[in-house]
C-alpha cells in the first residue's frame, strides 16, 4: 500500500502542495473559477514549520486510525483494499471528535461546512495532487520500503578516494 512521504531535506515550505490540494478538492479544479467559489475550496494538508525545518502534515492513515473509533457518526471508516481512512460527509454531525483523537493532528476544521478535512490521497488519480504540484520533488507517493531505499541511498556519505 502506497503512502504519502516528504524528504524534509527538500521541502521548501513553499506551500505549493497546500494550494493544489485545495485545487483538487474544488468544484471547478481551475485556480481562477476556485477563488470564487463559496464554499471556498480548503486543502487537507498543511504545511507546518518547525526549528529548522518545514514539513507538509497529511493524514497519516494509521493502522488503528483514533478518529474512525472516536467518531460517533461511523461517517469514518478504513478502507479494507487501499488501507486509507475514508470519509462520508452527509453522514457527519461536526462533532470534531476526530480531530481532537488525532495523535499528528492532521485533521483540519473547515468551520464553513463544518466538515473536518483530511487527506483522502486523491482517490480518483494515480498519484495525489500534493505530489504532482511539488516543484521540488520531496513529496513522493510510494510503498514504505521503497521510501526507505530512497532515503538510504541518497542519505549515504559520499567517501573521497585519496591516492
Amino acid at each position: 500500500m502506497k503512502y504519502l512521504f516528504c524528504n524534509l531535506e527538500k521541502c521548501l515550505g513553499c506551500k505549493s502542495c497546500e494550494i493544489a490540494c485545495a485545487l483538487e478538492h474544488s468544484r471547478s479544479k481551475d485556480l481562477f473559477q476556485a477563488v470564487e467559489e463559496k464554499p471556498s475550496p480548503r486543502y487537507r494538508l498543511k504545511v507546518e514549520y518547525g526549528k529548522e525545518r518545514a514539513f507538509p502534515l497529511a493524514c497519516r492513515h494509521c493502522d488503528e486510525p483514533a478518529c474512525v473509533v472516536a467518531c460517533m457518526s461511523g461517517c469514518l471508516s478504513k478502507d479494507s483494499k487501499t488501507g486509507a481512512v475514508v470519509q462520508d460527509e452527509e453522514r457527519c454531525v461536526g462533532c470534531w471528535m476526530c480531530l481532537m483523537v488525532c495523535p499528528y493532528g492532521a485533521v483540519n476544521p473547515d468551520g464553513e461546512r463544518k466538515l473536518p478535512l483530511r487527506c483522502d490521497r486523491c482517490r480518483e488519480k494515480e498519484e495525489p495532487a500534493c505530489v504532482v504540484a511539488c516543484p521540488t520533488g520531496a513529496l513522493v507517493f510510494m510503498e514504505p520500503e521503497e521510501f526507505k531505499k530512497t532515503v538510504t541511498r541518497n542519505s549515504q556519505p559520499v567517501t573521497k578516494k585519496t591516492s
